[in-house]
């Protein structure tokens, strides 16, 4: 609040100002009582008229539900974390389903990977020294990569604080695919392939790692301690970031 100017909030007729407000503003604000219904009907009247391939109405449609059940949009760190659990649990299970569909059909791999499959024209620009072992990494054995996914399943499920292994997440939101080398202790070593736009997770033994990365050219490398489940946000050169959860 104290960086955001809400002094004439009641007048604006932006969506995601007054949502941004109701998310900030005291649970005590006057002015929520009257917001509330506002942004609500101003979202209605949007997805009843916005354009079918319009992808700002899931967002709206997601807004929407949640001010249908409390006083504004904010989740909580632990509401947050569930969500990416249950969206990486029904990734993984298509996943699972996939390459169960590879085994029975005697497929070779089990990706549909395709070398040419950067988003952006600019990114093809970028001459890659790593995109063959990135289309390595992803042609994987069907056999292999159902392993790796009942791992990676069974890890989501498992709320086991003594297990030895946990989790480790990357979105790659930048336009060039991606390998994440994880590296611990002696020949403790991981690689994840992750292409543009999209993530994928892996098991990890607990432990000390070094993360590195190369996006579009620029180095990434980051310490990080993993005790427990790690997201790693990945975008652009001149935005890349990094949290841990």
């Amino acid at each position: 609040m104290k960086n955001k100017d809400y002094s004439n909030i009641l007048k604006s007729k932006n969506i995601y100002e007054i949502n941004a407000f109701l998310r900030d503003a005291h649970p005590d604000d006057p002015r929520r009582s009257v917001l509330k219904p506002k942004v609500m009907k101003m979202m209605q009247e949007y997805i009843q008229n916005a354009h079918p391939a319009d992808q700002r109405v899931k967002e709206l449609q997601e807004m929407l539900a949640l001010l249908r059940r409390r006083p504004s949009t904010k989740i909580s760190f632990d509401e947050m974390n569930e969500i990416i659990r249950q969206k990486q649990i029904a990734k993984y299970k298509q996943e699972l389903e996939k390459s169960n569909r590879a085994i029975a059909s005697g497929s070779k791999s089990v990706s549909t990977y395709t070398p040419g499959s950067y988003i952006a024209a600019a990114a093809a620009a970028v001459e890659d020294p790593e995109a063959d072992e990135f289309q390595m990494l992803m042609n994987e054995d069907p056999t292999e990569h159902k392993m790796k996914t009942t791992k990676i399943l069974n890890s989501l499920f498992d709320n086991d604080p003594t297990s030895k292994e946990s989790i480790v997440m990357v979105e790659n939101k930048s336009d060039c695919n991606i390998i994440m080398r994880i590296e611990g202790v002696g020949n403790t070593k991981y690689r994840l392939a992750i292409p543009s736009q999209e993530q994928s997770s892996i098991v990890v033994e607990k432990g000390n790692y070094l993360f590195s990365s190369v996006v579009c050219g620029a180095q990434y490398s980051s310490q990080k301690t993993v005790e427990k489940a790690v997201m790693v946000s990945l975008g652009n050169p001149v935005a890349i970031s990094s949290n841990t959860k």
